[in-house]
């Protein structure tokens, strides 16, 4: 089914994950800071600036990664919002969007200091 690979420390991070648990997503998820990075080929800098999601030989980042744990939902409209946000339509919207989001995800509901990048602003 894939692993979802998020940020433990970050409360919004945390949030958006019981959000999505809300939403029916059912793939498993891991907090990087408790994962084998290099056995996943994964760096520290990688997990620390988006979540990823792997399945098999795909490895997907950012608001792709959030695409591959909605379609794992047991809704259908769940399922059919991750399509979206992978789709290739939403694509120039949806990883602006993202990427604004983990730049200021220590601004965000449930987010706190320890969530601010250490490049953000």
């Amino acid at each position: 089914m894939g692993l979802l690979i998020y940020d433990g420390d970050c409360g919004f991070c945390k949030r958006s994950l019981g959000w999505g648990r809300k939403l029916g997503v059912e793939a498993p998820a891991v907090a990087w800071q408790e994962l084998d990075l290099a056995g996943h080929g994964l760096t520290e800098r990688e997990v620390s600036e988006a979540a990823w999601f792997l399945e098999g030989e795909g490895r997907w980042r950012g608001h792709e990664a959030v695409a591959q744990a909605l379609r794992t939902s047991r809704h259908a409209a769940v399922r059919a919002l991750g399509v979206l946000v992978g789709s290739r339509i939403a694509g120039p919207i949806a990883a602006p969007a993202y990427a604004w989001v983990a730049r200021h995800r220590h601004q965000l509901p449930g987010g706190t200091p320890v969530c601010r990048p250490s490049d953000a602003p």
